[in-house]
């Protein structure tokens, strides 16, 4: 320790992670993770370790922070202190250099944090730095969105801060441009960049802002390919959390937390989350400083509070709120699933094979013929459900540009793919052929809709019953409810499909009145929301409801069933 003493800023972050790591300072699993390995790499040997921890490197990055200015606020023109979980941040990122050649550690950062935080600040002063200090000949620094004004957002506060202070401008003989900054003597710029770059791009750094609103991971896998012939180039993606958990953000911030938790090794990523626990109450003010680092700072208690009592108070604004403030993923913005309980039930060790001989119950929602169809096996072992998923889609919806999460999973095998631009039906039935051979089919239930022809196929060979479930209100809300309540009762196990995780974020509770009876049935905000295998499930369910020895209305009175199926 004594070491740090000449490096404050490296002291400042071993104290933060040290905090985290003992639980002084609140913080999620997550973060402390992230604590736990910066500690562990910086002690580790050359024999164990190829990189190591330059305390010079990490302290002379953080000084040039602390000589820019702010741009914003009740801060501007004041010269920028930085926050321990800054330090550590620009500690990690800069310090960490392989021992041989000296190439920083770190090819890209993931700093997964919520709004008023200062992420967008925190990804300007890096740019700056790669631009300047950090870095080489011919530097090209990007800063990347899917808008003109997103990409502003990071561009004109470096871009300001570059103004704002005469001597770094004068020193590194940098011309301020309308729309570029440039370093004309070492043919180096920082400027912005929408959408999908095309080709020849050689990006020292690029710098994505809110990942969560981008469609498609083009634009930042073409940067990063493209800084194939850079020494220490660094992809930056500071982001919070949003309602598409189908898109590559999510993807992303799934891969990093599994390098966190060491399911994955990748020495070349950095990452950090600021959010709450799984379980944790979101209505718990306590809880609101784990995803807050700058609490107090950049945010203060006063408007995090305040926007804790609205969202409490509307339930339109607690999803949004959830998201932005507490950075956790929610889906659709009435969501009828907590999705922290739902995961509760996922088993990745759960295989089909396990239950070869045991009966189940199908259900198969066909949509239409070019859309996700759904296949769906429920089991039941004593009063626990188990599900199976196959999906399938044409070949021309899935090669979509849009559909990339369709093509995702149709290559990890989640989804089969159906040649042409209609979904072949007749794989669908080979495959429940294929089956049944191993797994007895109770019954199958189905939705009449699109599907006469292929149960007519069906029933030709089928020794099982095909009963068709209406998709109606007065038929699915009781199997709904029944749904929900396995699920919170933690008697419903899955195995990390995620397709129908995706599909389940997705569902949202509508409802409708017949007299004064209220119904429950599964709906979606958007067509993009598919829900197809949550409906299937559905139906399979209503079917084993009927079939079960104890079934949920022995013993009660017309009144009382009346009375539990109302809202």
């Amino acid at each position: 320790m004594t070491k740090t003493k000449k490096y404050p800023h490296v002291q400042a972050a071993i104290k933060y992670a040290s905090g985290v790591k003992k639980g002084t300072i609140p913080a999620c699993v997550w973060t402390k993770l992230s604590c736990e390995r910066f500690l562990s790499d910086m002690d580790k040997k050359a024999s164990e370790f190829d990189f190591k921890l330059n305390h010079a490197r990490a302290q002379n990055v953080c000084d040039f922070v602390e000589k820019l200015v702010h741009v914003k606020g009740e801060w501007a023109g004041q010269l920028v202190e930085l926050e321990p979980w800054e330090s550590f941040i620009l500690v990690n990122l800069f310090g960490f250099e392989h021992r041989k050649t000296k190439a920083r550690r770190f090819r890209r950062g993931f700093i997964f944090i919520p709004r008023k935080n200062g992420k967008t600040f925190l990804s300007a002063t890096i740019g700056l730095v790669m631009f300047t200090i950090e870095s080489e000949p011919g530097a090209e620094i990007y800063c990347g969105a899917t808008t003109e004004e997103q990409s502003n957002e990071v561009f004109r506060p470096a871009k300001a801060m570059v103004t704002r202070s005469p001597g770094l401008k004068a020193h590194f003989k940098i011309e301020v441009m309308k729309s570029s900054i440039f370093k004309k003597d070492e043919l180096s710029f920082f400027k912005k960049l929408i959408g999908k770059p095309g080709e020849g791009q050689s990006p020292l750094a690029h710098l994505c802002d809110e990942y969560h609103q981008h469609p498609t991971p083009d634009q930042l896998d073409a940067m990063y390919t493209g800084m194939g012939a850079r020494v220490s180039p660094l992809q930056l993606i500071t982001t919070t959390a949003g309602v598409d958990i189908s898109g590559p953000c999510k993807e992303l911030d799934d891969y990093t937390r599994k390098v966190l938790d060491g399911t994955l090794v990748d020495e070349t990523l950095f990452a950090i989350h600021y959010t709450i626990d799984e379980g944790d109450d979101w209505e718990d003010w306590d809880v609101w400083r784990k995803a807050n680092p700058n609490l107090g700072v950049s945010v203060s208690e006063d408007f995090l509070q305040a926007k804790l009592a609205e969202a409490k108070q509307r339930v339109s604004q607690q999803n949004i709120t959830r998201t932005k403030h507490l950075n956790q993923w929610v889906s659709a913005g009435s969501a009828w699933m907590n999705m922290v309980i739902f995961r509760k039930g996922l088993d990745e060790s759960l295989r089909l094979e396990d239950f070869r001989g045991e009966p189940c119950y199908v259900g198969i929602d066909l949509a239409s013929k070019i859309d996700i169809t759904a296949r769906v096996l429920l089991f039941k072992r004593g009063d626990d459900y188990y599900y199976f998923g196959r999906y399938y889609l044409p070949s021309e919806t899935i090669a979509l540009p849009e559909n990339q999460h369709y093509q995702r999973w149709a290559q990890e095998g989640w989804i089969t793919e159906t040649a042409g631009a209609r979904t072949d039906f007749r794989v669908l039935e080979e495959e429940l052929k294929a089956d049944f051979e191993h797994y007895p089919i109770a019954e199958l239930a189905f939705d009449p809709r699109e599907a006469s022809y292929l149960i007519q196929n069906i029933m030709e060979w089928a020794s099982f019953d095909c009963i068709e479930v209406v998709q109606s209100p007065v038929h699915i809300s009781e199997p709904m409810k029944e749904l929900e309540a396995i699920i919170y009762d933690e008697k419903f196990h899955w195995n990390g499909d995620p397709v129908f995780e995706w599909m389940m974020s997705n569902v949202i509770n509508r409802q409708a009145k017949t007299g004064a009876m209220r119904w429950h049935f599964p709906g979606k905000e958007r067509d993009q929301n598919k829900i197809d295998g949550v409906t299937a499930l559905i139906m399979a369910l209503s079917r084993a409801m009927v079939h079960d020895e104890e079934s949920a209305y022995d013993g009660l009175t017309a009144e009382e069933i009346r009375e539990r199926m109302m809202f």
